[in-house]
């Protein structure tokens, strides 16, 4: 039987193994082109409320750009590691940067390919889907929202790995 998209984005709950203890966890999915995922991911930095810790491949949608600068601007902390495509003129970074967002570049593998936000260490916003118009306007794509603690701590604790072995993103460095 198949199950239009939209219908799929309900509420399921899920249990997971985090430390060897069962996890519960609310998660919610949506799909491109037949969802505005790109204005469910703005929305949730919209209600964030003390941290979001990026990690993008591409990252050029103005909205969600545009909401991260938003969020800083109501004092959330807002940090973000980026691939090295992003060190150019432009870019992502250099918007967030100009907002006063610290930017780090993630350069030593090949392809920083994480595409995951984390909001008030609760909300996992992750997927294949690339902050960019194209993954909103013309790619099949998913996003996975995942409202856990403790999934939230697994992938901060990436992040903050990534942060280590990332360079700081200098404005001038670009192409």
């Amino acid at each position: 039987m198949r199950i239009a998209a939209a219908a799929i984005a309900t509420l399921i709950l899920i249990s997971f193994a985090y430390a060897g203890q069962p996890v519960t966890a609310q998660i919610s999915v949506c799909f491109t082109p037949a969802e505005q995922c790109e204005s469910q991911i703005v929305e949730a930095i919209d209600k964030a409320q003390s941290s979001i810790r990026v990690q993008a491949y591409g990252f050029t949608a103005f909205p969600i750009i545009h909401a991260l600068q938003r969020a800083a601007g109501r004092g959330v902390e807002v940090l973000a590691i980026l691939d090295k495509t992003n060190e150019r003129k432009y870019s992502g970074a250099t918007l967030l940067d100009a907002a006063g967002i610290p930017v780090w570049i993630d350069f030593e593998p090949a392809i920083a390919h994480n595409k995951i936000m984390v909001i008030d260490e609760r909300l996992t916003i992750g997927g294949s889907y690339n902050y960019t118009a194209s993954a909103q306007k013309r790619n099949a794509e998913n996003v996975t929202f995942t409202d856990s603690a403790e999934i939230a701590r697994q992938f901060i604790a990436n992040w903050d790995d990534r942060l280590k072995v990332s360079r700081a993103f200098e404005q001038g460095s670009q192409e």
